[in-house]
């Protein structure tokens, strides 16, 4: 196996760190060798957040080369747009279909995108698309949108459920654990659906 090279990209507030690092402890567990890195905007004001998780049997560094992303997943669709040139060709995009309207944003100049899905398909990459954020709020609590996606993206990664559960385990609060592990299994089973 070469480098898996997995870019998050989303908004302050939306467990981006917290998936990441999930993500990297999981492939560390399983035998690969990891890095991490991440670039925090302005988090705090829902500004752009990204981190780059690359493993594989050999990885110098922790930055993902333009062009060469395997995965983007993307928390918020306008991230999901201004980091895909990250993505290889016909590379795979994890999109939860959320809009965060920045502050700075004047719809009058330059609307929000429409459509992010088709104009992320145009550029070549394939897309799963999920709510998240509705999904979470069934379940009752909103803050489990990190934790569906990446249910989606462990289907297509080579670790063993039980490795994805044990790490989460040890990765949220103590009280979260049984609802950090439904999100988990509702995103594995939004996937099993589309595959």
């Amino acid at each position: 196996m070469g480098i898996i090279n997995v870019l998050f990209s989303g908004v302050g507030g939306q467990g981006i760190l917290l998936a990441s690092k999930i993500l990297a402890k999981c492939a560390f567990v399983s035998g690969y060798m990891v890095k991490e890195s991440e670039l925090h905007g302005m988090a705090q004001r829902g500004g752009s957040v990204t981190s780059h998780v690359r493993f594989g049997e050999e990885v110098f560094s922790p930055l993902i080369p333009k062009g060469k992303a395997d995965f983007l997943i993307a928390l918020e669709e306008l991230e999901g747009l201004r980091y895909a040139y990250y993505l290889k060709p016909y590379g795979k995009v994890i999109l939860n279909q959320k809009r965060v309207i920045p502050s700075s944003l004047n719809p009058a100049v330059a609307p929000y995108p429409e459509d992010v899905k088709s104009q992320l398909e145009a550029m070549g990459f394939h897309v799963d698309t999920v709510n998240a954020f509705e999904i979470a709020n069934t379940l009752g609590n909103p803050k489990l949108e990190n934790i569906i996606v990446m249910g989606i993206l462990s289907r297509y990664l080579p670790f063993t459920i039980s490795t994805w559960e044990t790490v989460i385990e040890g990765s949220v609060p103590v009280k979260t654990i049984g609802i950090n592990l439904t999100a988990f299994k509702k995103g594995r089973e939004i996937t099993e659906v589309k595959v």
